[in-house]
């Protein structure tokens, strides 16, 4: 019989000796990923965002991963060993999302006046685009003001477009619907410029002036500039009325032949049902089988915003004297407005977003006014005074062309503008696309929000979770996820995005926007 006390020895040293073993054996192991990382990336972290559902946004499926951040940029993505590394600032993400910032490819606002673009964050946006519908900034050279805009600091990373109607201008061909070739070099020139210095492409606003003007030749002839310099035209087509939009496709997809191409805002106005949303489908498909690059974006709303002349006719507006159509033509005008914001769903459905009528009806102002609303038009308004939203869209048609996979999100909205989509779009996306009706997965959404617009606009380091992306990332429980603005209260700001890092840096905590914005001045490569 082995005595008690030579037992308790016995175990003594077994329990002495199991972790000498343990390590031992774990030496014996080869080294983790995260070892790995560790022996070719010494030093300390800023970031870790642990515990969280990554969803990277390629459209893969969520995974329980960590991410840790140095400086700008996405260090490792992957099962961190928290006891292997110093970090300045840990966010334990359990229960929540974690996704690349947002990318808003079509958006407006003025960086030297609004830098701080807090619309935007509150909605899980970090990167806009800008420079749209054909107008830019009006400098020949777009690097004094690139200067100004990094001088601000603005809360998200801005890029922008060069405007179609803005080289018109520029150049004095203004007005003009048939340029010479002397004034196509011109305008040639100028957009060589400005896409030299780091603008994404061109944008056109065919349906504004002086846009409206351009023949196809011209159109054809940027497009080739915009191809050799392998960027993008967005455009605001000719015409989104539902009789006028393959036309106004086909006009686009014709510069497709030259360049990538994608269409701002696709609509249909007055156009319903999702047959008629598959015919449109259809047509884009066609063009991409064809080998044009082509996609779109569009928002999450049923009513447009732009400016009143909208609706005013082509011989109403500059450059035509429009005093004197008031005088020679007042009835022919009158039965024109008439007849269009009748064809417009009436003047309930058109609501001012500027003083002195903003957040009232068109049919409101007539009542004040005790005219007809053809006549508050004519005399009270004009082709210029004022801008508004306009209830002309189909929820159905709309969300059915969301789902195709080459279109993505985009606001086509401002911190000031009068309407909802500047200040809930992404928000509305996740709340209602995603978890009310079902429409795509949130994996889906979120590709259509980040890497699909980084592809298509080429962002070769945003718009993914992966190691060297820059680091615009967004943590949020999408059960929390509220848009709340609404056309009578247009302003108030998206909830639910928990943290919005931009360029590694924390831009906005809950409710808390950081003193400094971190946003940069993009240009493209």
């Amino acid at each position: 019989m082995v005595p008690r006390t030579m037992l308790l020895r016995r175990s003594f040293q077994k329990a002495l000796l199991f972790p000498i073993f343990l390590l031992i054996l774990r030496c014996a192991q080869p080294p983790t990923e995260f070892e790995r990382f560790l022996a070719s990336h010494p030093g300390s972290f800023d970031v870790l965002i642990k515990n969280g559902q990554v969803i990277d946004g390629t459209g893969h499926p969520a995974q329980r991963w960590d991410v840790l951040l140095r400086g700008d940029t996405i260090a490792y993505v992957g099962d961190v060993d928290t006891a292997l590394v110093q970090v300045t600032q840990t966010i334990d993400a359990a229960g929540h999302v974690v996704t690349p910032g947002f990318i808003d490819t079509h958006a407006h606002g003025d960086p030297l006046q609004t830098p701080a673009f807090e619309n935007f964050l509150a909605m899980g946006v970090t990167t806009i685009f800008l420079g749209q519908d054909g107008s830019s900034p009006a400098q020949r050279t777009l690097v004094p003001w690139m200067q100004q805009v990094t001088a601000k600091a603005p809360g998200v990373n801005i890029a922008t477009f060069v405007g179609h109607g803005t080289l018109r201008e520029l150049t004095g061909v203004n007005y003009d619907s048939v340029p010479t070739p002397a004034m196509l070099q011109q305008m040639s020139t100028l957009l060589e410029t400005q896409l030299e210095e780091g603008a994404f492409g061109l944008s056109t606003g065919l349906e504004y002036l002086p846009g409206t003007y351009a023949p196809a030749y011209e159109l054809d002839s940027l497009a080739k500039v915009v191809g050799r310099h392998d960027r993008v035209i967005t455009s605001h087509m000719r015409n989104e009325d539902n009789d006028q939009l393959e036309a106004s496709l086909q006009e686009l997809i014709a510069q497709g032949a030259f360049c990538a191409v994608n269409a701002s805002h696709l609509k249909a106005v007055y156009g319903k049902g999702s047959a008629r949303a598959e015919e449109i489908l259809a047509q884009l498909e066609q063009a991409r089988a064809n080998d044009v690059a082509l996609t779109a974006d569009l928002y999450p709303y049923t009513a447009s915003y732009t400016g009143i002349g909208i609706v005013f006719p082509e011989w109403a507006k500059a450059p035509h004297d429009y005093a004197q159509v008031v005088r020679t033509r007042r009835s022919e005008l009158a039965e024109y407005l008439r007849n269009k914001i009748n064809q417009r769903n009436g003047p309930e459905a058109t609501l001012f977003g500027t003083a002195p009528w903003a957040g009232m009806t068109l049919a409101t102002v007539a009542r004040e006014h005790k005219k007809p609303f053809e006549d508050v038009l004519i005399d009270d308004i004009g082709p210029t005074g004022a801008s508004g939203a306009y209830f002309v869209m189909d929820s159905t048609l709309q969300e059915r062309l969301l789902q195709a996979p080459y279109i993505m999100v985009c606001s086509d909205g401002s911190p000031t503008m009068w309407h909802p989509r500047g200040y809930g779009s992404f928000a509305k996306i996740i709340e209602s696309y995603v978890q009310r009706k079902k429409l795509f997965s949130l994996e889906e959404a979120v590709r259509k929000m980040t890497s699909l617009p980084a592809q298509t606009f080429h962002l070769p380091d945003r718009g993914e979770i992966a190691a060297g992306k820059k680091a615009d990332l967004l943590v949020f429980d999408p059960r929390t996820i509220r848009a709340t603005a609404t056309f009578t209260a247009p302003h108030n700001l998206a909830q639910g995005f928990r943290y919005v890092f931009v360029n590694g840096k924390l831009a906005r905590q809950d409710e808390t926007l950081a003193p400094q914005g971190y946003g940069q001045m993009l240009t493209a490569q």
